[in-house]
């Protein structure tokens, strides 16, 4: 059973990484002596250079105590060709192969490594005991994005009308998935061949502009626009290593790969080729799954309102019926608006793209204008569920997704806004599973409820700012509660269509929350939805909570503060209060105890007045008149023999 130890400290990362982050190097060694496989990733971190070729020279000096063969590989970069002289001054063209190792010069900023590798090479000679290998990679794509996260990024959140093309885009760029890096990386520890250095490329011939074009094409806006390479530096998340990977115009063969090792190529046709697959990998890996909501419900129940905090909170598209057909109807308008010719400027995209029919948005623009002169104003239902569909079906929200706010309304408007392009059968029952178009259908479905009563009165306390000009006015209201409530107690309702797909609605009743801004409501779905799925917040909105967090926690401490004052202002007003209490409980006490040893007192008072002070009286007399040596006993002796009782 063999042991690999693999090392690479870049974050994202970490979980291919066996070797402790915080370790000493005896340790190390000791860990890498236990290993018959050591491999070290040097393109994603410089740090590991130093520590790749610490690690290669302590094992050569250990070669002598291993009981059996270990194999070093040390997975490099092109970088360390990208110098390279052509191998035919008279045609750029031909690629360099694993037989032009020797002649190849490295980037200025990419020494360390090319030095890196002349040291496994080195140490390598001795392949009975110890196999060194070294493997330069391509441009690295796949999973979590490597490099070109940069560019996706950009193009998911779709803050830019054109990605970045540093330069003229025409530079090559050798290019491999990381899957099949990892390919060639096992074979080479399955054949341990005897060609030491080898090159792990796709078979594609990619420029910086193909790159990018393909995706801005996928998952962004469909432009690229060329700009200085200058440019490149202000990206926060390009590194200058990035940079350089990016600006480099190097063709590369991997012939000894292809010729010898038996890999299960996961892209060898390359990136452009086998872009659907790698940006599903990318959105996985990333968790930026798209999260797609419909809100239903009575007019005034709180839809809009709910809609845009969740919007807000999932970085959603807020989908309004009005804004939708604005939009769309906008669009056309400027279709058949003569355009004036450009200046020419420097945004780049495909002049090849499709040229809108001016004559079919003329005449679009004509039936809606019709449909709207019949009815009132109103469009029929196929013009709405056409601009609701291309607004579901756009790259921003196939990206992040929406929020459909109160739409579709009936079971019909359902069906022909979620099934799929193709028509269906007639046969197909309405009561059975039918094709829908997974693109653009909900995952959640949320059902907002409340009496009559309840909706009337919150109209009706509406401030008369709100009201005007929306449909809240009471005739209209009224009329639009009505139409609502006739159209949910049919057999087949909106809601039905979801439950047949098995898409069940969140049902919430608003009235019984008594919750006037709708916050428990918003509570239960963000439950219900689970964690937003994107990137997370952006540095201004990181410095924004920061600010909001700091200002909520000076708030709690003065508050806390002011409650603590007020709390011992009240134990001391509540200690006095009792001590007065107390104070004045004890002086009743005392009073009533000497009234209480009075009143004892009295019977012996009457009894000494009646029957001892007469005697006694008389005794101090006769006692003044004889003045005896000894008064008290002299007095005592005329107590005892003239006690009344006694005679």
């Amino acid at each position: 059973m063999k042991r690999t130890s693999r090392s690479s400290q870049k974050k994202e990362d970490e979980h291919s990484s066996s070797t402790p982050q915080a370790i000493s190097r005896e340790d190390l060694l000791m860990h890498l002596l236990e290993c018959d496989v050591i491999i070290y990733n040097i393109t994603e971190n410089p740090q590991q250079v130093e520590e790749a070729i610490w690690a290669v020279s302590a094992l050569n000096e250990e070669i002598s105590h291993f009981e059996k063969r270990k194999v070093f590989i040390l997975v490099s970069t092109v970088m360390t060709w990208a110098r390279s002289k052509p191998l035919d001054p008279d045609d750029s063209e031909i690629p360099f192969t694993e037989e032009d190792y020797r002649r190849r010069k490295h980037h200025p900023n990419f020494l360390d490594h090319i030095n890196a590798e002349k040291m496994v090479l080195k140490f390598g000679k001795k392949v009975r005991k110890f196999a060194t290998y070294v493997v330069a990679a391509g441009l690295q794509y796949g999973m979590e994005g490597g490099i070109l996260h940069a560019f996706f990024k950009l193009a998911w959140s779709g803050e830019v009308p054109a990605l970045p093309v540093f330069g003229d885009g025409t530079n090559v760029i050798p290019a491999i998935h990381v899957l099949d890096l990892a390919g060639v990386i096992q074979n080479v520890i399955d054949h341990v061949p005897k060609f030491r250095y080898l090159v792990a490329v796709d078979e594609a011939v990619h420029t910086l502009e193909d790159f990018v074009k393909c995706i801005s094409k996928s998952t962004g806006p469909g432009k690229i626009q060329k700009v200085p390479k200058e440019n490149a530096f202000l990206t926060k998340d390009l590194t200058q290593e990035d940079i350089d990977h990016l600006l480099v115009n190097l063709r590369m063969e991997t012939l000894f790969v292809k010729e010898n090792f038996n890999i299960r190529w996961f892209a060898q046709a390359g990136f452009v080729e086998n872009i659907n697959s790698i940006l599903k990998e990318y959105k996985q890996s990333r968790r930026l799954l798209p999260i797609k909501i419909c809100i239903l419900g009575p007019p005034a129940v709180g839809k809009s309102s709910i809609a845009e905090v969740l919007s807000k909170y999932y970085k959603l598209h807020h989908i309004k019926l009005k804004e939708v057909i604005s939009e769309a109807i906008a669009k056309l308008e400027a279709i058949i608006t003569p355009k004036d010719v450009g200046e020419g400027g420097e945004e780049e995209s495909e002049e090849e793209e499709e040229e809108e029919n001016v004559e079919d948005a003329q005449e679009l623009l004509d039936g809606i204008k019709e449909s709207a002169e019949q009815d009132a104003g109103r469009l029929e239902d196929e013009y709405i569920i056409r601009f609701i569909k291309e607004k579901l079906k756009s790259m921003p929200c196939k990206n992040q997704g929406y929020i459909l706010d109160g739409f579709p309304k009936t079971y019909d408007q359902a069906k022909d806004l979620f099934n799929q392009e193709e028509e269906e059968e007639e046969e197909e029952a309405r009561g059975k599973m039918f094709p829908f178009d997974k693109l653009i259908i909900p995952e959640f479905v949320c059902s907002l409820d409340a009496s009559d009563e309840f909706l009337k009165e919150r109209v009706m306390n509406l401030p008369e700012s709100i009201v005007a000009g929306t449909h809240y006015s009471q005739g209209q209201f009224l009329r639009a509660l009505s139409n609502y409530r006739d159209i949910n107690t049919e057999d087949e309702t909106v809601l039905n269509y979801f439950d047949e797909l098995e898409i069940h609605p969140i049902h919430i009743d608003v009235g019984r929350l008594e919750d006037a801004q709708n916050r428990l409501a918003i509570r239960q779905l963000i439950r219900e939805i689970g964690e937003p799925r994107n990137y997370g917040l952006t540095d201004e909105e990181k410095a924004e909570e920061e600010r909001r967090a700091a200002e909520e926690q000076l708030a709690k401490e003065a508050m806390e503060e002011a409650e603590r004052q007020h709390k011992e202002a009240a134990e001391t007003a509540e200690k006095i209060a009792r001590w007065e209490e107390w104070s004045k409980r004890l002086e009743e006490v005392k009073r009533e105890e000497k009234e209480l040893l009075e009143a004892q007192s009295l019977p012996l008072r009457n009894y000494l007045m009646t029957h001892v002070m007469p005697t006694l009286m008389q005794g101090l007399n006769e006692c003044c008149k004889i003045r005896p040596d000894d008064p008290v006993d002299f007095l005592a002796e005329y107590l005892f023999k003239n006690n009344p009782e006694m005679q």
